[in-house]
């Protein structure tokens, strides 16, 4: 499970049924735990729908050679959740 930042929204992702297609520290040492899904995340929409922390932000990686990603991440715990940029359904 990710940080109590993000577990309303992970819960929420799981429920839905969308396919969770990564988890672990992906990135670096400075990533705890981060979760993939295979939707598209409308941050605006997420930010509507749940009362996130400040400490939330969004993340945002448009390089396609290393892989092109959008989601939240948590500066306090170092935990992500991310979704893809277009190609999958659309949550919320």
């Amino acid at each position: 499970m990710v940080c109590d930042h993000l577990r309303e929204l992970e819960r929420a992702l799981q429920e839905g049924g969308f396919a969770e297609t990564c988890r672990g520290r992906v990135w670096t040492r400075n990533c705890r735990e981060w979760v993939y899904f295979e939707v598209v995340l409308y941050i605006d929409g997420i930010r509507e729908r749940f009362a996130l922390a400040p400490c939330v932000r969004m993340h945002e990686n448009l390089d396609p050679k290393s892989g092109t990603e959008r989601g939240l991440f948590c500066e306090e715990c170092h935990d992500g959740i991310m979704g893809r940029l277009d190609g999958a359904p659309r949550f919320p």
